[in-house]
């Protein structure tokens, strides 16, 4: 059974060019990597909760946007593997300063989920 990173992110309206390039970059690495699948999702019909809701998950402000991402791999262990070969890959370096992030890294918030149902 599959395996998937999921992350909710707080992205700057004003900067969402400039994380959509970072994403189609990181994408690409994973991909060739051995990803199976990357998506990056920006909210659209996303509403504040009285109780919770992605907007309160990452103390959304008035500029900001949800991105709402996953990435699907064959299973846990790719995972790990893939992940290592990625943060260790020279095209990464310049991505990894998070005082350069279009995004509050701080906020942002994400885990490892085995697939309970696939359909």
């Amino acid at each position: 059974m599959n395996y998937v990173d999921g992350f909710v992110i707080p992205v700057p309206k004003a900067k969402l060019d400039a994380y959509r390039k970072l994403a189609e970059k990181a994408a690409a690495i994973l991909r060739e990597l051995g990803a199976l699948e990357v998506r990056e999702c920006v909210a659209d019909d996303v509403k504040t909760g009285v109780q919770t809701s992605f907007p309160q998950s990452v103390l959304l402000k008035d500029d900001e946007v949800v991105v709402f991402s996953w990435i699907v791999f064959e299973s846990r262990e790719a995972r790990d593997k893939i992940n290592a070969a990625f943060m260790a890959d020279p095209r990464m370096a310049s991505m990894m300063d998070p005082s350069t992030h279009p995004f509050d890294s701080k906020r942002m918030f994400f885990g490892g989920f085995k697939v309970l149902v696939a359909a």
